[in-house]
């Protein structure tokens, strides 16, 4: 069987971006090749390198160009403060929407047994050794709401009530099986600044 042509890659790989279909890969494709060569070139190029080297913090597990991203070595955040979110894209939501001023910790996902997705994919053994190692007073569990969120957050809620960290939510005007990044930043605001204790079972 012939290899596809390189336009037909070209447009199979554009299809990897999340909410790109056939049509809007191929309407990708043409532009690229029939109006911004220059453009395309400079894509591929920032791309390459935007795969080489950006990583995941070392203590956050946002992404870095850098050991530690600009917000864990900032020196005026607030230690006792960790906020759990799923992906780093929340972490500019927050930090636009809302006045805190804690540390993060991004987990990448939500654990999902039926997908492989158990606690080590998520780098729950760092936050275990952050929890032991470091004065969080306070757990905020910012995770979709979500079935798989919640079995998340009751697992990290355990994992914290052995170490006597207080575990809160956030709550208000997140809709029940929403995603949080897609949340406006009003009601963002709003679920922060009401989040709440969360009960052990």
């Amino acid at each position: 069987m012939p290899e596809p042509s390189l336009l037909n890659q070209l447009v199979d790989a554009l299809r990897c971006l999340p909410g790109i279909g056939p049509k809007s890969a191929q309407r990708m494709a043409f532009h690229l090749l029939e109006q911004d060569r220059e453009g395309g070139r400079h894509l591929a190029s920032v791309l390459e390198a935007a795969m080489e080297r950006i990583r995941r913090c070392k203590r956050c597990r946002t992404l870095s160009e850098q050991e530690l991203c600009g917000l864990c070595a900032k020196p005026n955040r607030d230690d006792s403060l960790l906020c759990v979110i799923e992906h780093p894209s929340e972490i500019v939501a927050i930090e636009q929407a809302t006045d805190f001023r804690g540390r993060y910790f991004v987990l990448g996902g939500r654990l999902s047994p039926l997908d492989g997705i158990g606690p080590e994919a998520l780098g729950l053994d760092l936050l275990e050794t952050q929890l032991q190692e470091r004065k969080i007073e306070e757990l905020i569990l910012a995770i979709s709401p979500t079935v798989e969120g919640s079995a998340t957050s009751h697992f990290i809620a355990a994992m914290a009530a052995r170490y006597q960290v207080r575990t809160t939510r956030i709550a208000h005007g997140v809709p029940l099986g929403g995603e949080l990044e897609y949340v406006d930043g009003g009601t963002l605001a709003h679920a922060f600044a009401g989040r709440q204790g969360v009960e052990q079972s």
